[in-house]
């Protein structure tokens, strides 16, 4: 059964969403039948990369609130981080734009290392404040898993991974998706952000159920003259 996650690698609540999901599908008994599959997505795909900037800098301006006030939003966030296993450093996040790193998840995708890479990219632009828009610090990431400067290199610059965000870009707005992260369940449930461990378990629970339910029953289109086990007909 696929679990389809549209998520922004500088949102810091898809990085807490990815947590909590893992944890469900890491206690989950049949977690052998669930395939994951990342999709790609950006809040803000005008946004430009200003290293002059940290996170809390560059909210507060775009919101309008005082640097202080953007701090002080960020408490509750901070600990729910915590919660999940994540040490935010908002302070060192390099204002970054993510097309390119979302380009890196499409050429990981195609090399089944898909949740290596989104784990190594939210990990870069939220805990260790590398810029994600930068091909050297993308080089640095893909070389974790086995790639070379050169495959990388090649891959942000590659036409076709360029369209593949697109098409989930443009997927996403047909959907109705306008946040991230979003998980869809067996095309037929969907988990709108970060929500708790438990959710994430209920609803992969019950998804699967009705996914394996439906699997083991062949729905006839059309019938015609054959041959029955009694030998009918024959």
């Amino acid at each position: 059964m696929k679990v389809d996650i549209w998520s922004d690698t500088r949102c810091p609540f898809c990085f807490i969403g990815k947590k909590n999901f893992e944890k469900a599908l890491q206690n989950f008994a049949q977690s052998d039948k669930i395939e994951v599959n990342w999709h790609s997505f950006q809040l803000d795909p005008k946004m430009k990369t200003d290293l002059s900037r940290n996170h809390y800098e560059y909210l507060s301006d775009i919101k309008g609130h005082s640097l202080q006030e953007t701090i002080k939003m960020h408490e509750n966030l901070i600990q729910i981080g915590k919660n999940s296993g994540i040490e935010f450093n908002f302070d060192q996040v390099k204002v970054s734009n993510s097309f390119k790193s979302q380009i890196l998840v499409q050429f990981a995708k195609e090399k089944g290392k898909a949740n290596e890479m989104e784990e190594l990219l939210f990990e870069a632009y939220f805990i260790l404040g590398k810029n994600i828009d930068d091909v050297e610090v993308l080089s640095e990431i893909g070389g974790k898993l086995g790639f070379t400067k050169e495959e990388i290199e090649t891959a942000v610059q590659s036409p076709e991974l360029t369209e593949l965000v697109n098409n989930d870009i443009e997927e996403a707005a047909s959907l109705g998706i306008n946040s991230v992260p979003f998980f869809v369940f067996n095309r037929k449930y969907a988990i709108s952000g970060a929500q708790p461990t438990h959710l994430f378990s209920e609803v992969l629970e019950k998804s699967l159920s009705e996914f394996l339910e439906n699997n083991s029953k062949i729905n006839i289109v059309s019938e015609g003259d054959s041959c029955d086990a009694d030998g009918n007909n024959c």
